[in-house]
């Protein structure tokens, strides 16, 4: 199946409840709590799912935030230092319930192939966090970072390398960074999310590993990643959600007296004004349907067909360094704060 997606707010479940009306609908009590809220740019979505929202949605019970900010670009160092200091707040969320000290030893591995750039979003933090201030250890060490690489890299399972260490050290807390899959373009190297139930590394591309989670080690683990590849057929169906949008937004222009005096096209920003009604004597009554049923007739179109072409942005060296900076940044100074 293409569209695969490692962020809990873009499974089916919960992209079936995105209008306001849709969210109350998931309450405590269906095992689904949702809170959404907006800092400047950053769309905060927190949702905590319990052992019935775990049956329910197929996802693990636990606590998921994701921060979101679409306008953000590799180059604008003022939206990635607003987007740290939110990170640092939520890191905080994250683990206000374990009660860490300045004693509490945490475990930071940063899966991934640092030599794939998308991937290596977990390396390039270890190597920027070996350089902060946390590194400079004497005799009591309390912060361990290392980055195992991947199994086809050292033929040995990268469970069993973070078992190791584990069992080694003796951490009351294992943090671990990685890149993610995304299923919508638009959220590609624009989103963090944090989750206290652990991850399976290369599940978001279809090369699911063994589990790194409370469960396998008796350790609380805190998984944070950047979704930094979409599956190529999901291209597909957001172009063709441009295109619609693009057309219905040039005849709802045509009536407009404004546009007489406009030297270019001017495309509409609002899609959900939009009536889309209007197209269905060009494509069909498809076109009606919402984005999720578009891409869904898509998944059955291109069944089989570049099932394995994932895509990442030409830019993505520069997020990738923009991205372990905050990492490291955002961890070193929640570390050293607690």
């Amino acid at each position: 199946m293409w569209g695969r997606t490692d962020l809990l707010d873009e499974s089916d479940e919960m992209v079936k409840h995105r209008t306001a009306e849709e969210k109350d609908v998931l309450t405590d009590s269906e095992g689904i709590k949702f809170e959404e809220s907006r800092n400047g740019a950053v769309l905060i979505t927190s949702i905590e799912v319990n052992e019935n929202g775990e049956k329910r949605i197929g996802k693990k019970k636990g606590k998921y935030i994701t921060l979101t900010d679409l306008t953000v670009n590799p180059d604008d160092q003022e939206s990635f230092e607003a987007l740290k200091k939110i990170f640092i707040q939520k890191l905080e969320e994250m683990h206000e319930n374990l009660l860490l000290t300045k004693s509490s030893k945490v475990l930071i591995i940063g899966l991934g192939n640092s030599t794939i750039t998308p991937d290596a979003i977990g390396p390039k933090a270890i190597e920027y966090l070996q350089g902060s201030s946390i590194s400079q250890m004497e005799s009591n060490v309390k912060v361990v970072m290392y980055a195992p690489g991947v199994t086809g890299q050292t033929g040995f399972e990268t469970s069993n390398f973070i078992e190791a260490i584990s069992k080694a050290f003796q951490p009351d807390l294992i943090v671990v960074l990685d890149a993610l899959a995304a299923r919508n373009s638009e959220r590609l190297c624009k989103t963090i999310q944090l989750t206290n139930t652990g991850i399976h590394p290369g599940s978001g591309v279809g090369n699911e590993r063994k589990e790194v989670s409370e469960e396998v080690y008796g350790i609380p683990v805190t998984a944070i990643g950047i979704p930094m590849v979409v599956d190529g057929p999901v291209l597909y169906a957001d172009a063709m959600e441009h295109v619609i949008h693009y057309i219905a937004s040039k005849i709802e222009e045509k009536e407009s007296p404004s546009s007489a005096l406009a030297v270019t096209p001017m495309v509409s920003n609002k899609k959900s004004s939009l009536d889309k009604k209007v197209l269905q004597p060009i494509f069909g009554e498809w076109v009606t349907w919402p984005t999720e049923e578009k891409r869904k007739l898509f998944e059955e179109v291109f069944v089989g067909k570049n099932s394995s072409l994932f895509v990442t942005p030409k830019e993505t060296d520069a997020w990738v360094e923009q991205y372990a900076y905050l990492l490291s940044e955002g961890i070193e100074t929640w570390i050293t704060n607690r």
